[in-house]
């Protein structure tokens, strides 16, 4: 058992947040890190010490390993939380904390090694008996050898990147003329986004669900599952609506997902919060699944299983990083109840969904009975241009998935952002279709109704429920921790011509 006293939060936003909050609960010291353009955002605000990382570029701050570890030292800290995303999948960093003797909250270096090469991972899933898509990992890594393979599967077939995730280096080929354009395409995104151009063939399944299992394993041997989470509601691999549990999964299917789950983690001799990812493919007792990936990290779509299993998470997370055991055994996890979490997002779907940077003239959140906001930001702060987009996650909890449905719809409609295009009127959009009402759900379910989702209300209709909302609201009071100016704009929202949710 090793004690954590003071905490470095080694990203920022909401993430930054949660854990902070956690922190505080635990009465651990949290310390926040910061570049130049985060200075006075709200998760630098809320720690009990914050230190300078570096200019606003990520390669310069929140990805400079060197300046994390650091910063760690300068504080006085003996422990390390990565959050998702920077540089929570990198085994240099799990290792860079280890040989700093600062504790790592999350699994050891050698795990993220393993699962983070999709070939290496797709070997040890098939030896742990964890069934994986059908496919090749050709040692002829040439255009023609990796051609040949996916002759020999037939197609369709999908090209994909050993190294990474989120869509990069990945493209679907359907005849050979596709294939020829397709292998260079995904190796040349693979080699930039990565640095690693390898690739590997497996077979497209058309249609397919992505249903992932949320798994926890400690230092004495123990792993669990906490249930599966649905995430097919995605738009270029990345997703955007996520619930708990999936249409799609019945108790006997439920029970096989998670044995395969733990069976993977076991394998990968992994400890902490992590998530294996599967294809589903069909429904009920006779559907299919195949590994997809694991992700060596908390997730992004955290809270949906935290709400449905009354769990915490991160707490937990910082329990086992500290020596401790799981606070339960899978007898006592049960699910209860429904979960949909909604990504809002700066963006402007009617143009590519292209990021959006600038000030939160207003922003308010919404509230109730069942309602959750993880955010990172707050009113009249400038959402910078170096970093990911996302604003905050909405969930909503209800006794059954109509109920989840009924009270994300409301708070989408109670959720006005002035300042930056968002994209909450096309979540309200995918909440309120038909099929997904009806829990129609793939992973192409927004290409295929994209013209649907993209019909938004008129900006002056969406600007008009805005304002009776805030209207009827007392203004927020003013923070002793927050600096003025990023709750005082001087100026009217109503006038700010980039409307609400568009």
């Amino acid at each position: 058992m090793r004690p954590i006293r003071r905490l470095l939060v080694a990203n920022r936003g909401e993430i930054a947040l949660r854990v902070i909050r956690a922190c505080r609960e635990m009465k651990i010291d949290a310390v926040a890190i910061y570049s130049d353009a985060d200075a006075g955002a709200p998760h630098v605000l809320a720690a009990d010490h914050a230190v300078r990382i570096g200019p606003p570029p990520a390669a310069e701050s929140y990805l400079n390993i060197g300046a994390v570890i650091d910063a760690a030292r300068r504080a006085d800290a003996d422990a390390i939380h990565p959050g998702y995303g920077f540089l929570s999948e990198r085994a240099a960093f799990a290792q860079a904390c280890e040989d700093a003797d600062l504790i790592f909250v999350g699994p050891p270096a050698e795990a993220i090694e393993q699962m983070g090469s999709k070939i290496g991972a797709r070997a040890l899933m098939k030896g742990a008996g964890v069934p994986v898509v059908p496919g090749q990992t050709p040692d002829d890594q040439t255009d023609a050898g990796i051609a040949a393979a996916a002759k020999a599967i037939g197609f369709p077939v999908l090209i994909k990147a050993s190294a990474g995730g989120g869509g990069k280096g990945m493209r679907a080929a359907r005849n050979a003329d596709a294939l020829a354009e397709a292998i260079p395409a995904a190796r040349r995104e693979a080699q930039a986004a990565f640095g690693d151009g390898t690739l590997y063939v497996e077979r497209l399944i058309e249609r397919p669900r992505h249903v992932e299992v949320q798994i926890f394993a400690d230092a004495h041997g123990n792993t669990v599952h906490l249930f599966e989470r649905e995430c097919s509601i995605q738009r270029r691999h990345q997703k955007i609506v996520e619930e708990s549990p999936s249409t799609a999964v019945t108790p006997a299917l439920r029970a096989r997902l998670g044995a395969a789950a733990v069976a993977a983690a076991q394998a990968a001799g992994y400890r902490n919060a992590g998530t294996i990812e599967f294809l589903l493919e069909g429904s009920g007792e006779w559907a299919s699944f195949y590994f997809l990936e694991m992700n060596t990290r908390l997730q992004v779509e955290h809270p949906v299983t935290e709400l449905v299993t009354g769990t915490d998470l991160v707490r937990a997370q910082l329990q086992v990083a500290m020596g401790e055991p799981l606070p339960w055994k899978q007898e006592d996890l049960v699910q209860t109840g429904h979960a949909i979490e909604c990504r809002v997002y700066a963006e402007d779907p009617a143009n590519g969904f292209l990021p959006q940077a600038g000030p939160l003239s207003l922003y308010r959140e919404p509230s109730g009975p069942g309602i959750r906001v993880d955010s990172g930001v707050v009113e009249g702060i400038d959402v910078p241009v170096q970093y990911d987009p996302m604003l905050a996650k909405l969930i909503a909890h209800g006794a059954s998935r109509e109920a989840a449905i009924g009270r994300m719809t409301a708070a989408l409609r109670a959720f006005p952002i002035l300042g930056v295009r968002t994209n909450v009127a096309f979540l309200l959009n995918v909440i309120r279709h038909p099929a997904f009402a009806s829990g129609e759900l793939h992973t192409g379910f927004v290409d295929e109704h994209l013209a649907a989702l993209l019909d938004t209300p008129k900006p002056s209709e969406l600007v008009q429920a805005a304002a009776a909302f805030v209207r009827a609201q007392p203004a927020p009071a003013p923070s002793s921790a927050a600096r003025p100016s990023q709750l005082q704009t001087g100026s009217d929202p109503w006038s700010d011509p980039t409307g609400w949710g568009r």
